[in-house]
């Protein structure tokens, strides 16, 4: 149901009256029916075009059906040394939790305005509980064309309490379903780096605290304009990502600067990429990789991202095992809440976050 509200596209504050302030989010806008993109969401040309695709390269694709063959962890990591995303089949999480996380995600932005407001930034009961549009907004020259719910998990008792009563009960399940395919990448992962086994401390470093994102990005009338996620990697240690069948997730190839390749989506697939945690603390073996989303004139698109982080309070650089052998450490210890402080503080612009743990030559 299309808001029954008239705002002037011109107007900045009305704009971000409507979107921000009463809730309505760009899905709000996409539901007027507007014809013209708004002037806020059109990104430099810079930032919306990819001058290279590659229509013939893909990022890998793991059968996880034999779990300790050692072909397949020979695959994980490679694909986490080259490609820093891949793509994973019978993983292990059931079908039907896939498919209930994703109607919840839809149940949730399918609230009123005045619902999905209570979760706002400056309404929701608590920081671990976000509603929100575009990335920064008050720092981003353009505006990001999706809607988010963000969810910090702390525990049951508290997610019972505070998520949405809508999308709990599914965000959860998907979040714990994951589990055992999340360690067992970790546990193969580790493993190359010379660290045999993960004890509580290494657990708590890698797994420490977790966070899941329902994203949603609507019909845009101008997609050529605007970007649904601008061009970034995550901070996490691992994400782990639900896409549905419509496509528009790009990653930065191997091919140069304007190289980009395109996730297929594959039905019952999970994505899997490397966050800059994990970079830093394999010493850059293991690559965190630029990524983007871009808008679509003719479909709505959702995603569901578990963020698989150390906590605030670790201090996360090269893991000794990885300089073990001599090797020289190319990035410095940083305090991890530092890190995502840095992250958030700023727009998306590629992969200059990671900058912030080099250790910087004289």
């Amino acid at each position: 149901m299309a808001p029954a509200i008239s705002i002037s596209l011109d107007d900045s504050s009305d704009m971000t009256d409507f979107v921000i302030n009463q809730g309505h989010g760009v899905k709000g806008l996409s539901e007027m029916g507007i014809k013209t993109l708004p002037k806020q969401y059109i990104q430099p040309m810079e930032e919306r075009l990819m001058t290279k695709i590659e229509p013939q390269e893909s990022i890998p694709v793991i059968d996880m059906s034999k779990w300790d063959d050692i072909q397949v962890a020979d695959s994980i990591c490679d694909a986490a040394e080259k490609w820093g995303f891949f793509q994973v089949v019978n993983h292990g999480v059931p079908l039907q939790v896939l498919d209930d996380v994703k109607k919840a995600t839809y149940g949730f932005f399918g609230l009123p305005a005045e619902e999905k407001r209570k979760y706002s930034k400056e309404n929701s009961s608590s920081n671990n509980v976000r509603f929100g549009t575009s990335f920064t907004p008050q720092v981003e020259k353009a505006l990001e064309w999706k809607d988010y719910l963000s969810l910090f998990y702390v525990s049951d008792e508290e997610a019972a309490a505070l998520w949405p009563p809508v999308c709990k009960d599914q965000i959860l399940e998907y979040m714990k379903s994951s589990k055992i395919l999340i360690n067992h990448l970790l546990q193969v992962l580790m493993k190359r780096l010379n660290v045999n086994e993960i004890d509580q401390t290494k657990q708590s470093l890698l797994t420490g605290s977790v966070r899941t994102n329902i994203n949603y990005y609507p019909i845009c009338p101008n997609p050529e304009l605007t970007v649904g996620v601008g061009r970034h990697s995550d901070v996490s240690t691992l994400t782990v990502l639900l896409q549905d069948n419509v496509g528009g997730l790009y990653v930065r190839g191997n091919e140069g600067e304007d190289s980009w390749i395109h996730v297929p989506p594959i039905n019952g697939a999970i994505v899997i990429n490397i966050g800059d945690a994990l970079q830093i603390m394999s010493n850059g073996r293991y690559r965190s990789v630029e990524h983007r989303v871009t808008a679509n004139g003719s479909s709505n698109r959702i995603s569901v991202p578990i963020f698989v982080n150390p906590r605030p309070q670790d201090t996360i650089g090269p893991l000794p095992e990885t300089l073990a052998n001599g090797e020289k450490p190319i990035y410095k210890q940083v305090l991890y809440s530092d890190y995502v402080k840095h992250f958030f503080r700023k727009a998306h612009d590629g992969k200059k976050t990671v900058d912030f743990a080099k250790i910087t030559e004289f």
